[in-house]
């Protein structure tokens, strides 16, 4: 696992304590945007975490995913279609992203955390432009979570 946040490492070792399995888990704090490693990796996931990157850096954290990632290995992640502009989650997910402007308009430095990025199907563009064969599994989780989407995204043979 990489993060850039010491405490999300302890919590990642925390909870993979006990996973069942014989694969080797590590944990590396470093930035997303700067991966230090170069086809080391069969799988990454993100889960939770696209918020956490500006629309502009987007396109370098596939790019740094990809890189890092061994051929044939695959990224996993959860995003969504963006929610009708009609709908209570839609205004929610605004709501959100207008405090979190205004938070960081007044409060240095700022924290990056937005609703509504990453979504489908310039999702699955971005990954695909960047070498990445794309499928999207929709309808795999329950309420409250049932808008969302298990994107695997493998990366091509060179």
């Amino acid at each position: 696992g990489i993060d850039i946040s010491q405490g999300m490492i302890d919590v990642g070792r925390i909870g993979t304590r006990n996973a069942p399995g014989a694969a080797r888990l590590e944990f590396v704090r470093a930035d997303a945007l700067d991966i230090p490693f170069v086809k080391e990796f069969d799988v990454a996931v993100c889960f939770g975490a696209l918020g956490h990157f500006l629309p502009d850096d987007q396109p370098r954290f596939v790019e740094q995913v990809h890189r890092s990632l061994r051929p044939g290995g695959r990224l996993i992640l959860l995003t969504s279609y963006s929610p009708p502009w009609s709908s209570r989650r839609y205004w929610a997910a605004r709501a959100f992203n207008a405090a979190m402007h205004i938070r960081n308009w007044l409060i240095p430095p700022p924290f990056v955390m937005y609703y509504l990025t990453f979504l489908l199907p310039s999702a699955a563009d971005l990954l695909s432009d960047r070498g990445f064969d794309v499928h999207i599994q929709e309808r795999v989780f329950t309420d409250p979570w049932e808008a969302a989407c298990l994107v695997i995204a493998r990366r091509k043979d060179e």
